[in-house]
């Protein structure tokens, strides 16, 4: 199985194609790496291909922040320039700058 480079980095501003949401990529896997109980709760026109890169984001929508594990598929670059509000990006992140975040001093 030949894997994919990521298209998207630790840092982007990122939206999902379908779901109202937004976040910031904070960890990317090269091929899907969670539990095949998560895979099989996506319902089945929407599931994913495994041999790409999936992300972990912060993310936020209208409601809520959370942890999100997207396929690359459904990721788009965030356009609006709009920061990110989860209350965890600054354990991590520093400025936004261009549609990124810096990764804050000491952090890892």
């Amino acid at each position: 199985m030949q894997v994919r480079e990521a298209k998207f980095s630790i840092g982007q501003v990122v939206r999902h194609r379908i779901h109202p949401f937004r976040g910031v990529i904070f960890d990317v896997d090269p091929e899907f790496d969670n539990t095949e109980e998560w895979y099989q709760s996506i319902p089945e026109d929407h599931r994913p291909a495994k041999d790409q890169p999936f992300y972990h984001l912060f993310a936020e929508n209208e409601t809520s922040y959370y942890i999100a594990y997207v396929s690359e598929q459904n990721l788009l670059r965030d356009e609006t320039g709009e920061p990110v509000d989860h209350p965890e990006i600054g354990d991590m992140f520093g400025t936004l700058e261009n549609g990124r975040y810096r990764l804050a001093l000491g952090a890892h």
